[in-house]
């Protein structure tokens, strides 16, 4: 049976949602760490997936989650698995040497993206006002990426091609969510990826590549690998619940919260701090996007209140 949302249900949900935008950027922190201690990009992120297996399969038992997937489920959780790991194999190599809140102000492009995509893929109806907001956007994203291509080259790129990769993996667990529980798809998206990285782990060992070699972990290096695991699950956790709590339109906004987190924790552990063009970026892309969930909004009530045939037209309008 499903659960009814109240005032209080919404706040514990909006709560949560702050949770994971305060913890959400300790998994950057570590990867950062991991990766300026010289562990290569691939093996944390595959340290992501290994720690992460490990911890929600308590979890599965426990709730009495099946652990069994249909062909067609083992598909999709693949196909999922395969973008995050690509997705955060990118992010981890942006933040390497950028800063985490430039690169996380980049990857807030991806709403953008996948209402584009949404479009494309799944016909959704997207009005001018919205398209326009997503042209603004991106002349947001620019503003963060041109300094940071000059400071650091075509690195800088890869927080937008993290966005881009998210916004795919968003658009699968859209197409799976319906029939799926989210700590299920959670549970088999992480051993799905541990099986995609394992492979490539073996042929990489002994290869001289920088980014896929692994390495034997020394001292801090365990913890920080334990930590990407450990707070990708415990963020995701806390969206997942947050979402089960409250509505998305009322989370969606708050989400722009998590870049305040990542100035502060950059800040404070690694002396990283947005330039004035960064933050004229940010405030971009956040107004942006804020504009975008208020049109959503506007076009959600619209079709819940008008006839089907006025509903389609009311939506292509906004």
């Amino acid at each position: 049976m499903g659960m009814t949302r109240t005032a209080d249900t919404t706040l514990q949900g909006v709560v949560l949602m702050l949770a994971f935008c305060v913890i959400a950027p300790l998994l950057d922190v570590a990867a950062k760490l991991a990766a300026e201690n010289g562990m290569p990009v691939g093996q944390i992120t595959a340290a992501r997936f290994v720690v992460q297996t490990a911890l929600m399969l308590p979890v599965v038992v426990w709730m009495g989650l099946t652990i069994r997937l249909s062909p067609r489920a083992l598909a999709f959780t693949s196909l999922r698995a395969l973008f995050l790991l690509v997705s955060t194999y990118a992010f981890v190599s942006g933040i390497q040497v950028m800063p985490i809140a430039d690169a996380l102000a980049i990857v807030f492009v991806e709403p953008f993206i996948l209402l584009i995509l949404g479009r494309l893929i799944f016909g959704d109806q997207v009005g001018p006002r919205r398209i326009a907001a997503c042209a603004v956007g991106f002349v947001g994203a620019l503003l963060v990426i041109q300094p940071s291509l000059a400071a650091f080259g075509l690195v800088a790129l890869w927080p937008l091609a993290t966005a881009v990769l998210f916004a795919f993996y968003m658009l699968v667990t859209r197409a799976i969510s319906a029939w799926m529980h989210p700590v299920s798809m959670q549970f088999h998206t992480s051993w799905t990826g541990v099986l995609l990285c394992l492979p490539v782990m073996i042929l990489a060992d002994g290869s001289g590549i920088p980014s896929l070699d692994p390495i034997w972990p020394q001292g801090w290096n365990w913890l920080w690998l334990f930590g990407v695991g450990f707070w990708a699950a415990v963020s995701h956790m806390s969206m997942t619940y947050a979402l089960k709590f409250a509505p998305s339109a009322t989370l969606a906004p708050l989400h722009y919260s998590e870049i305040v987190t990542a100035v502060i924790l950059g800040y404070l552990i690694f002396g990283d701090f947005p330039n004035a063009m960064t933050w004229a970026g940010i405030a971009v892309i956040v107004s942006s996007g804020l504009y975008v969930i208020h049109r959503e909004r506007l076009a959600a009530r619209a079709k819940a209140k008008a006839p089907p045939q006025a509903a389609t037209a009311l939506t292509e309008a906004l």
